[in-house]
């Protein structure tokens, strides 16, 4: 019934039209509502409309709804933005996760440490404006639109198209029909809290669902005769389902566009209004059903969308054959909104030449290499084509960030350091422009803190003042500290230690590539070592092992194209080290200068989606006569970045095995079973021992082996991570488990 009054109004409202224009007048505007995730169903929407060959004349949406909306208005069909979307990482989008290749190895370690960054000015904690910049949107949507790059009033589109956003200063609605197509749609889009404003036109931008989440009207004044409209958005909760306070405030926000939507949805001549009862604004992992479902309740109008369709006598739209975008010839780089940062930087920052042809993608990656420095609060770029010649002027416009200071917070627990909290005092320009100022301190178990003063230069010279203190206790085997004749004389298995490290360093470090750097510097460490040995029968007094000052000149050569550092899917690994000790204050009185070399070379291969290999090989030896054990090589326990020259070996404890010279391989296979849930198996196998490399030991089969079995859980926090290992040589099986980032 209800589709019999719809064709007699589209038969009565056509009769209407015959009198005075052309049955090819009739001009039909397609409206999309916003709705985040749920929009998705505007693409199944219009795959029916194509198939059913309705010319769309124009086209208006608001926040996803202008995203679909403009894609389609731009030449694509509504097949293949299905096929765009559904090869797009929503994760990465919404988290603003920029590429860890874009990040400087600073900029890398900050990232990967601290589960909670806050603004702190004034002595003041502050919430950031939103949880992402936009930035993976904006570059996305600008590659998309690239074929009409050319085109500012948006009229003048294959098919013309309008969008929605909202003055956050003023509260009105703002009609974009002109200017950049990806930073409009883009403004549209910015939903409250999760995106930053958009700057257009000086007016300060969000989400068009704010005030005006279905632009019927202003698309009725554009001389539409019959309008097709999508709703996507929410109906009234009940109250059991009004249980927290995100859900009563979303409950309050939709008291409005719902009452708008009581008089629009009659003014509206084909309603489509899909079933996204049960899905959110961020439900982008049901996307497959999303749009399955916009497609049936396309299907449920289609006697109308036909009967649409045979009021044009003009052809069907063809969709645009668009290429995809490989190569583009940048021509100019026009900067704006720099002040603190010179041009030169900016530049260096993005890594792109003027009058140069480069890949698409090395575009984006200079995008991204600038937006990850984090000095900038909106990093806006567009490409429109030059004039009189073929090829792309860019601009960028900058946004630099007002906030200087930062507070951030992370959590850890592992079977070596314990329980630990890290506050964190990060300070930007605090000299000069370009330098960052670094406190951690970590509370728990094991007190400890890490300081770092940082020049940035990148690809010239930058210099560096760090400062690390740790300590940890252990029961460890007695052979890592006691020599032949000690053992016999006080005749313990093991000990408990108790170790104390406070290295400082100055250095100069310059990259090659962001992938490639080189560190020389100056290290003073002073290191303690002591245990409470049992002397005479029940007495205990603490002998003191170690309690010496070093003087150190170091050598660093890294090369890093991991994708991920706790689960790499691609790339490779190097890390070189030289030591050169020059001076000790001796205190078992047997220093001579020595040096220690080592170095780890990893890969990491995707089989597929889901399975991926990791293979590491370690090595590391003294020079000279060096007769003081207490920075050799010790293996065992599981973890990352450790302190000295210890590391991780599976189906051992934390420091079992030790030695001046060692080997070492561990392969892994991780397979992630789930979205960011891993099985992880491994194997390493390893010799270690004194003067190793002088009789050939390393080359022979490994005398120490184990294996592990586990499983990981990536959350905001870091990883939290369960392993089973056990080694045949001991026959003894070790869990080790860690949760959160590790520093």
């Amino acid at each position: 019934m209800k589709h019999f009054f719809i064709i007699i109004f589209i038969l009565a409202t056509s009769f209407a039209f015959s009198q005075n224009k052309n049955q090819e007048d009739v001009k039909i505007g397609l409206v999309l509502s916003g709705g985040g995730a749920k929009g998705l169903a505007h693409i199944g929407v219009l795959k029916v409309i194509d198939s059913l060959g309705v010319k769309i004349d124009y086209v208006a949406g608001t926040s996803m709804g202008a995203i679909v909306g403009s894609l389609y208005a731009s030449g694509y069909s509504g097949k293949q933005i299905d096929s765009i979307f559904k090869d797009v990482n929503f994760d990465k989008i919404i988290n603003d996760d920029l590429p860890r290749a874009a990040k400087t190895f600073y900029e890398r370690d900050n990232s990967e440490r601290y589960a909670v960054t806050l603004p702190f000015e004034h002595f003041k904690l502050k919430l950031p404006s939103a949880l992402s910049r936009g930035q993976n949107t904006l570059s996305l949507l600008s590659q998309l639109t690239l074929h009409v790059s050319d085109i500012e009033d948006f009229s003048k589109l294959p098919i013309p198209f309008f969008c929605i956003a909202t003055n956050i200063e003023t509260g009105q609605a703002v009609v974009l029909d002109n200017g950049n197509l990806a930073q409009a749609i883009t403004a549209s889009g910015a939903f409250p809290s999760l995106f930053q404003p958009i700057v257009i036109d000086g007016q300060l931008l969000i989400d068009g669902g704010v005030v005006n989440n279905y632009p019927i009207d202003e698309l009725k004044a554009k001389g539409m005769d019959i309008i097709i409209g999508v709703d996507v958005q929410d109906e009234l909760a009940s109250r059991e389902n009004l249980k927290s306070a995100p859900e009563i405030l979303l409950q309050i926000n939709n008291y409005r566009t719902i009452n708008d939507m009581k008089l629009k949805s009659k003014k509206t001549d084909i309603y489509i209004k899909p079933d996204i009862s049960d899905f959110t604004v961020v439900s982008f992992s049901d996307g497959r059903q999303i749009i399955a479902n916009g497609k049936k309740a396309a299907i449920k109008e289609m006697d109308a969308l036909k009967h649409v369709a045979s009021m044009q006598t003009g052809k069907a739209r063809k969709s645009l054959a668009i290429k995809p975008v490989d190569s583009i010839q940048i021509n100019a780089i026009n900067i704006e909104g720099n002040q603190k940062y010179t041009e030169a930087y900016v530049l260096g920052k993005l890594k792109l030449k003027r009058n140069n042809k480069i890949k698409y993608k090395t575009y984006i990656e200079g995008v991204n290499n600038l937006a990850a420095t984090n000095n900038f609060d909106n990093v806006m770029h567009e490409l429109t084509p030059s004039k009189n010649m073929e090829g792309y002027d860019m601009h960028v416009t900058l946004k630099e960030s007002s906030i200087t200071t930062f507070f951030k917070l992370g959590v850890h627990y592992d079977d070596l350091y314990k329980t630990a909290a890290l506050v964190n005092l990060t300070k930007k320009q605090l000299l000069i422009k370009n330098d960052v100022l670094s406190f951690d301190f970590i509370v728990g178990d094991n007190i400890r803190y890490n300081f770092e003063y940082y020049i940035d230069q990148g690809f010239y010279w930058s210099v560096g003042l760090r400062s690390r203190y740790n300590q940890f206790k252990k029961v460890i085997p007695a052979t890592s500290l006691l020599t032949d004749e000690e053992l016999e004389t006080i005749n313990v298995n093991k000990l408990d230690m108790d170790l104390k490290d406070l290295t400082s360093q100055f250095y100069v470090q310059t990259l090659f590539t962001k992938d490639l750097s080189l560190s020389l510097g100056a290290e003073h460490k002073r290191l303690k070592i002591t245990s409470e040995t049992i002397l005479t029968g029940t007495s205990t007094e603490e002998t003191t092992f170690e309690n010496s000052d070093y003087l150190s000149l170091f050598g660093k050569l890294k090369f890093d194209s991991y994708d991920h550092k706790y689960f790499p899917n691609s790339g490779f690994y190097f890390n070189g080290d030289f030591h050169l000790y020059l001076y000790s204050s001796d205190y078992n009185k047997n220093f001579s200068e020595f040096s220690i070399a080592k170095a780890t070379l990893g890969y990491s291969y995707s089989f597929n989606s889901k399975l991926t290999a990791n293979i590491t090989t370690q090595g590391g030896f003294n020079i000279g006569e060096n007769n003081n054990p207490y920075l050799n090589f010790a293996l065992g326990g599981y973890g990352v970045d450790f302190i000295n020259n210890f590391d991780s070996f599976y189906g051992y404890d934390f420091i079992d095995l030790s030695g001046n010279s060692f080997v070492k391989g561990v392969i892994t296979l991780d397979y992630e079973i789930f979205k960011k849930n891993h099985i992880n198996i491994a194997a390493n196998y390893s010799n270690i021992a004194d003067n190793i490399f002088d009789d050939g030991e390393w080359f022979t089969s490994p005398d120490y082996s184990g294996y592990a079995i586990g499983y990981s859980l990536e959350t905001l926090i870091g990883p939290i991570e369960l392993k089973y290992t056990y080694s045949p040589e001991t026959k003894n099986s070790i869990w080790f488990f860690n949760l959160g980032f590790w520093f």
